[in-house]
């Protein structure tokens, strides 16, 4: 799936190992199968809130195995069979999944970015596999951004990065970076001001990787149902629920 506009926007999801350069999928008690629908379910419902963003396509990275294929070919044909009219014609038309070598992150983020403008695309959205309760309006947000900058950062309060977003063209090295240095985003954001290119910086925000975001997941999926937003987090939310129940019994 190649752009055909000059202005046309991608959003592109990479599916996160459950330990990654630098970070680790750790959620206490829930375990095993559990552990592995809370992240199908991430990853359906980043999916979901991208689809909703207009004008922009969607990718799927992750890596080359049996485990991952199964994955990424469960999450297909169920976004295929719960969408509907527009919606099902639009998963049809702007989502594409993609593998990738298994490579340190550093350089699959790099190949990403390269692949996507080397097709035409001028604004590259990067996201992870653990921010299911990033909403369509900060997607936007990170979009128009990108209208007026090199890049844009998305901070997380550890230090990294929940979003990177470039404009334009792929001038920066990513893969070059030690994405196990707790001062990863510093160091990146550093390197754009040395090398003169522009950023925005967006609202904090976090990766569910601990218990801890885990909880702040669970009061911001209520917030969003208090304030009448019934779609972010949805799968999140429903598998939410059946854990805790069998965590109870």
């Amino acid at each position: 799936m190649a752009s055909s506009k000059t202005d046309k926007s991608i959003i592109a999801i990479c599916i996160q190992e459950l330990t990654e350069d630098g970070s680790t999928m750790d959620l206490g008690a829930i375990k095993g199968d559990g552990l592995r629908f809370f992240h199908q379910a991430f990853i359906t419902d980043t999916i979901m809130n991208a689809l909703n963003v207009p004008d922009c396509d969607i990718r799927l990275y992750y890596i080359e195995n049996p485990e991952r294929q199964r994955l990424v070919a469960l999450i297909t044909d169920y976004l295929k069979s719960k969408l509907k009219g527009k919606q099902a014609k639009e998963f049809e038309t702007r989502f594409s999944s993609h593998a990738m070598e298994k490579e340190r992150w550093g350089l699959r983020l790099d190949k990403i970015f390269r692949e996507c403008f080397s097709q035409g695309y001028r604004k590259v959205l990067l996201s992870g596999s653990r921010t299911p309760t990033m909403t369509t309006k900060m997607y936007k947000t990170a979009l128009r951004m990108l209208e007026q900058s090199d890049a844009v950062f998305g901070p997380t309060p550890e230090g990294r990065y929940y979003h990177i977003g470039m404009s334009g063209k792929y001038n920066f090295d990513l893969a070059g970076f030690d994405w196990k240095s707790p001062k990863i985003y510093s160091e990146v954001a550093n390197a754009f001001t040395e090398k003169k290119l522009s950023w925005s910086e967006l609202e904090i925000w976090y990766a569910v990787e601990s218990v801890e975001e885990l909880e702040l997941m669970a009061r911001d999926i209520n917030q969003y149902r208090f304030e009448g937003d019934e779609t972010t987090g949805l799968e999140t939310e429903k598998v939410m629920e059946r854990l805790l129940s069998k965590l109870e019994e």
